[in-house]
């Protein structure tokens, strides 16, 4: 662990892995609600980073991070969001030749496995997820697309993501989802958060 001054009221936290990362911020939440974390703005995990912003003494938490026993992540820890998903996307044959395997083979590799919000971004509702062995990361298409559908399930390198609108995008598709990720009218308006277990479960192409 890292921690490193941002600015006057805030920290950088540097982890070694996306997997002390996600435990850090999980943690970080724990201790806040219990009322045993010093006030603090924002807590906003990166996929090796947390950042604390908003501290009124950033320099006496600085001093203490390094001296916490940080569990790791439990996978019960939350509820299970369930997207349903239609795995008709264009790259879908793409990623089965890069795995090695049949498209109905990668279909039931990608859907039998659980996933966790790592971090957000890039697009409002957008949530980076982990949860894919490693022999199953995909490279980025080498010409991105310049419009990607909205509701579209997608793999890039170690992570999983649903775009909640029309974007650019270089990610290979591998499915369909209707669910509404991103809704300014729901409280939060973004389904997925960071920490959040998610699965994806099949339905009819």
């Amino acid at each position: 662990m890292r921690v490193l001054p941002m600015g006057d009221r805030a920290l950088l936290v540097e982890l070694a892995d996306a997997a002390e990362a996600q435990a850090l911020h999980a943690e970080l939440l724990r201790r806040r609600a219990a009322g045993s974390l010093p006030p603090v703005r924002e807590i906003v995990p990166a996929a090796r980073t947390v950042l604390l912003d908003g501290l009124d003494d950033p320099a006496a938490l600085a001093r203490q991070l390094p001296q916490w026993a940080v569990p790791p992540l439990s996978a019960a820890a939350q509820e299970v969001i369930e997207i349903p998903v239609r795995y008709d996307g264009p790259d879908l044959a793409a990623v089965a030749a890069c795995w090695r395997t049949s498209e109905e083979e990668a279909i039931r590799i990608h859907a039998a496995a659980e996933y966790r919000v790592a971090f957000c971004g890039f697009a409002p509702g957008f949530g980076y997820l982990t949860g894919l062995p490693e022999q199953y990361a995909v490279p980025r298409r080498p010409t991105p697309r310049t419009s990607v559908p909205p509701g579209s399930l997608a793999l890039a390198g170690p992570y999983t993501g649903v775009y909640p609108r029309s974007s650019p995008g270089g990610w290979q598709l591998i499915g369909t989802a209707d669910t509404v990720l991103w809704d300014p009218a729901r409280e939060p308006a973004a389904l997925l958060t960071p920490g959040a277990r998610v699965r994806f479960t099949v339905e009819r192409r």
